[in-house]
């Protein structure tokens, strides 16, 4: 088990990290998963230098919550926008797929998923129904001439032709545009502006689509999964560094990302060479490849929604 040791100091050294490097053309389909998250936090911080103090203080925050155990009780339910911008037809997603967009991520954050029960045995005792559920409250969509969105929350702003967030301190708000880059998919930590809040996904990894279609093997709505993880204060498993720290106390140290499908056990090259959890939502495997949060992760993805969390508004009556 590792130990959290939280100061301003390692935040920041944990936020330099570099993410994966994109290479790929404005509208490759990916061959590896890439989420920007990291990558957006870094930008966020050099835009605003108060924005790591303040993350900062929901680490020290999510820390004492977690140690005191003072954690929401009863199930958050959470409102999704989804806001739809399209340039084709095949942009302009159907209402069917993004409700069984919104029904994995019930089944993945209530351990309803029909691989909850594929867990190695040396993770069961981990293996955690995370209790929060998710509705849709409405589409709203857009016509566009945009190609590409990139990374820079130009989707979130009408001054730049996209869609400015709805209620964003009381509901999730995920916008589903082409990116670019080969990115899966993008989100927003708390502790952001409120005017950029929530979640990006590029159309062809929303929901649920067929095996043999483009979004293979990202086909499964898991890349929501792990956006929204990251939307609920989680990192990535390797903590985005060379068996980094993801500021959880019971996952495995992973020295770098894992892709596709890994072979169980896989061992790491950090410390003590611990068996990876590969199948971790917040890994970089294929959708079929992931099938679990941990307790520690419900525990600090719980103290936002506590008073004073970051985001205690979503708990509100």
């Amino acid at each position: 088990m590792r130990k959290l040791i939280l100061s301003i100091s390692a935040i920041l050294v944990l936020f330099s990290c570099q993410s994966e490097d994109k290479t790929s053309s404005s509208n490759a389909t990916a061959s590896k998963r890439i989420c920007a998250s990291q990558e957006v936090l870094e930008r966020q911080l050099q835009e605003n230098p108060d924005l790591a103090l303040k993350m900062s203080q929901i680490e020290a925050f999510t820390e004492n919550s977690i140690l005191q155990g003072r954690l929401v009780n009863g199930k958050i339910q959470i409102p999704v926008v989804v806001n739809v911008l399209y340039r084709t037809a095949a942009e302009n997603i159907s209402l069917t797929q993004i409700q069984s967009q919104i029904n994995v991520l019930n089944a993945d954050f209530n351990a309803a998923n029909s691989d909850y029960n594929s867990v190695p045995a040396l993770f069961s005792g981990v293996k955690s129904n995370v209790g929060i559920s998710f509705v849709l409250d409405q589409v709203i969509r857009k016509s566009t001439t945009k190609t590409s969105w990139g990374t820079a929350d130009s989707m979130k702003k009408l001054t730049k032709g996209g869609l400015n967030p709805t209620s964003p301190t009381t509901k999730l708000n995920l916008w589903v545009c082409t990116i670019g880059g080969g990115i899966l998919g993008y989100a927003q930590f708390p502790g952001g502006s409120s005017a950029t809040d929530g979640v990006v996904i590029d159309p062809l990894y929303v929901g649920v689509t067929s095996n043999s279609g483009s979004s293979y093997p990202y086909n499964l709505g898991r890349t929501a999964t792990h956006e929204v993880g990251h939307w609920l204060n989680l990192r990535h498993i390797w903590g985005d560094a060379t068996c980094g720290n993801d500021l959880v106390s019971d996952t495995p140290s992973h020295n770098a990302a894992n892709y596709g499908v890994p072979t169980y056990p896989h061992y790491s090259t950090c410390s003590g060479t611990p068996v990876e959890m590969t199948m971790n939502y917040m890994d970089y495997t294929d959708d079929r490849g992931m099938y679990m949060f941990t307790t520690g992760q419900k525990a600090r993805m719980d103290a936002i929604f506590v008073s004073g969390g970051a985001r205690n508004s979503f708990a509100q009556p």
